[in-house]
Formats: structure tokens, C-alpha cells, sequence
């Protein structure tokens, strides 16, 4: 047994097989300081009930500014520019009471009302794909069809211009994977001219979208800043984007990989919203949730965290922790899901997972119905997750449609 507070450390498997090396580190320990592939020591939950814990407590903070001050502190050349620190100062990336506020003033204009009128628009979005690839004996089923999907969706919810959607998903995918800080800053750069852009022309035409709602929303007075605004349109792009075609894809592959619970859910398709949440348990679209720090002391099951410590919560580790869930390694679309962490927990709670829940339920049901002999193209060991300890996604899912 090793030690908790003994570092250890973690190779690229870390990402290509995250769910071994999750159960070896729960093994070894449900919280244990580890050395990630580039040199950052933090300590990483695996256990349920621990992340469960850490989500949700204050101490655990996020304020981009002690962050960077931690990064420095440690030896780590910081890659944010004025503009990837313009981007990322959302409420993602922020503590009560201003976390409090930005969450306060998003919610009037993404409520749930917002997400339930989309359903008609994600529906025909979802059949334009299908038929688009229909005629096709094989295709790579993240491009088309996981990826144009929902970044369609929430360009449209957001007011983003249909030609340039394939620019955002360049920039997105460049921000969250492990590129180098030049290329994190040219994309940030790029991104941020364009959000700036799209702002002003909606202050100058209001539309029926989201980017309006949430320029024109206030509470007693108090509405977003700019800069506010900025960051916040940067997040529901991202996050709205990203998790659903991880979420998506790899719903998929779970299902192509266990033709027995595909067969069971052909069978009763009622069974499909029920299914998404065992989805996201079984291998959700996040990885390591975003960082934390420890603002003092804190006790996190029976380890002692000193204060000033990075904390990173394994929410793929978590969602298949034999104490909370039975038989966790199995697929299974009848199991009762609810209570996973795949979106998080706490005041953090993922502001969209409404949304990512209806696109990937009306996207897999459409995809099922469509393609009755849907079957993998590729040895599932040969395919490749995308080097991330973010997002938790695939770089290509050729698939057979018949």
C-alpha cells in the first residue's frame, strides 16, 4: 500500500485507459497525490462519496486569480494571454458570492422553459444528418453526425452564424485539449475577436437568442458586464458543445461494444432516457473536473489535504465506484443511474445538462431507428481518446450503417 501523501505518477494511459487506472488508484487509495503526464502535482479523487464531498464543499475553491498565483508558485509558465484569461473568468471558474450572482442572472435566460422549445429544431437538425450520411455503407460518426449536431444546436440557442460553426469547433477543440500555449493563445485570440464581434452586433440587433437574453437579463438592477458576458457566452459555447458530442459518441460506443443492451433497448425504447443516464454514468463526456484548491486545511475522507493543495475530482473514476454503484463495470440500460456525477455536484452543477440529455436521447434514438444494423467499423482497442484530462472523448467512431 502507498502512501496518500506519497506522489504518484501518471503516464498517458491516464487518458486512453482512464477507467484501469481510476480503479488502480481507488485501489491504492480513494484520494492520493499524484504527478499528472506534465509535471502537476494534485490530488486526485476517485472514491464517490469523497467527490461527492469535494464538489460540494466551499473550501474547495476556483477563483482563476489564486489558480494562476498556485501555477506560478509551482514552476508552471502560465499560457494565459489577456485573452484566454478574458475567456476563462466564468462562473465555472469562480467562488461565492460571484459565482452566486453570474448563476442568478444566466438562469433567467437559459431556463428549462428555453431548453423544452428546442426539442422541434434538435429533432429536424437530427434527421438532416441522417439523411445526409443514409446513403453511406460506412462513416467516421464524430463528424458527421456527433459533432455538427449539437455545436448546430447551440450556435442556433446562442445566435452564432451557420458558416462559422466549423471555426468555433477548431478553436473549442484546441482550448481544451493539451496544446502548447502558443497554440492555446492564437486560438483564444481568435475566439475572443469573435465573441466580442458577435456581442456587439446582438447589443445592436437583439435576436430571439440566448447571447440576447442574456445581454438584456438583470436582477434588481444588476445585469452582465462585458466582460461578463464574454466569458459566459465562451462557456455555454464550450461546454454546450463539447460535453454532448462526447456524451454522444461515446453512448455509442458503449452500446456497439454490448450488443445485448443495444438489443434491449431496440426492444423498448422507452427505455432511452433512463439509458442516457447510465451513459453518463458507465463513461461520461468529463474526465477530471475542473480544478480546485484548497483555501485551508480539509479532511477528505481519511486524508488530510493541506491548504494551497490543487484537488482534482475523477468523475469517470467516481461513477464507477463499486460502493455506491453495483457491478459498475457493466453497461446496463435498465440500472437505475441517478445520483451520478457525471455533470458534477454542488453549486458547480452543470448549468446545461438539460440540454445535453434531450440532444443525446433525441440523437441516439434517431440513430437507432434510422441504422437497424449499426455496428462498430474498428477494433475497439485501436481507437484513440483525445489527449485531454478534461473532456473524455474520441478521436475517430467509424462506424458500419448497415
Amino acid at each position: 500500500m502507498v502512501a496518500a501523501e506519497e506522489v504518484m505518477p501518471l503516464a498517458w494511459d491516464l487518458v486512453q485507459e482512464p477507467h484501469r487506472v481510476s480503479a488502480l488508484l481507488r485501489e491504492s487509495g480513494r484520494v492520493r497525490k499524484v504527478r499528472l503526464p506534465r509535471g502537476l502535482e494534485v490530488w486526485l479523487v476517485t472514491g464517490y462519496a469523497e467527490a461527492r464531498a469535494v464538489l460540494a464543499d466551499p473550501r474547495m475553491a476556483k477563483d482563476t486569480r489564486e489558480v494562476q498565483r498556485l501555477f506560478e508558485r509551482d514552476g508552471f509558465e502560465s499560457a494565459g494571454d489577456s485573452a484566454v484569461r478574458a475567456l476563462t473568468g466564468h462562473m465555472l471558474n469562480s467562488d461565492p458570492p460571484d459565482h452566486t450572482r453570474l448563476r442568478k442572472l444566466v438562469n433567467q435566460a437559459f431556463t428549462s422553459r428555453t431548453v423544452s422549445r428546442l426539442r422541434p429544431r434538435i429533432e429536424q437538425i437530427t434527421a438532416e444528418l441522417l439523411a445526409d450520411i443514409g446513403d453511406a455503407e460506412r462513416v467516421d460518426l464524430l463528424p458527421s453526425f456527433a459533432v455538427p449536431l449539437p455545436i448546430r444546436v447551440i450556435c442556433e440557442l446562442l445566435g452564432v452564424h451557420a458558416g462559422d460553426q466549423p471555426a468555433f469547433a477548431k478553436w473549442s477543440n484546441t482550448m481544451l485539449a493539451w496544446s502548447t500555449p502558443e497554440e492555446l493563445r492564437a486560438a483564444a485570440a481568435k475566439m475572443h475577436a469573435y465573441l466580442v464581434d458577435l456581442i456587439e452586433e446582438k447589443r445592436a440587433k437583439p435576436a430571439e437568442d440566448l447571447l440576447s437574453g442574456l445581454i438584456h437579463a438583470s436582477d434588481e438592477g444588476d445585469s452582465l458586464s462585458g466582460d461578463e458576458l464574454l466569458s459566459m457566452a465562451f462557456l455555454l459555447l464550450v461546454a454546450g458543445f463539447e460535453t454532448t458530442v462526447n456524451l454522444i459518441a461515446n453512448s455509442v460506443l458503449a452500446l456497439l461494444r454490448e450488443p445485448e443492451q443495444l438489443a434491449a433497448l431496440r426492444a423498448d425504447p422507452a427505455l432511452l432516457p433512463g439509458a442516457v443516464e447510465e451513459f453518463l454514468r458507465y463513461d461520461g463526456a468529463i474526465h477530471l473536473a475542473t480544478i480546485r484548491f484548497t483555501r485551508e486545511s480539509v479532511l477528505v475522507g481519511d486524508v488530510e489535504i493541506p491548504a494551497d493543495e490543487f484537488v482534482l475530482v475523477s468523475l469517470i473514476g467516481a461513477n464507477r465506484d463499486a460502493e455506491r454503484f453495483e457491478d459498475p463495470q457493466r453497461l446496463d440500460v435498465t440500472r437505475p443511474a441517478a445520483g451520478h456525477l457525471a455533470f458534477g455536484h454542488g453549486i458547480h452543477h452543470c448549468v446545461g445538462a438539460p440540454l445535453a440529455r434531450l440532444e443525446a436521447e433525441i440523437a441516439l434514438r434517431g440513430l437507432l431507428e434510422r441504422f437497424p444494423g449499426l455496428g462498430l467499423d474498428a477494433d475497439p482497442e485501436t481507437l484513440r481518446w483525445r489527449e485531454s484530462t478534461l473532456v473524455h472523448g474520441l478521436e475517430t467512431l467509424p462506424v458500419r450503417l448497415r
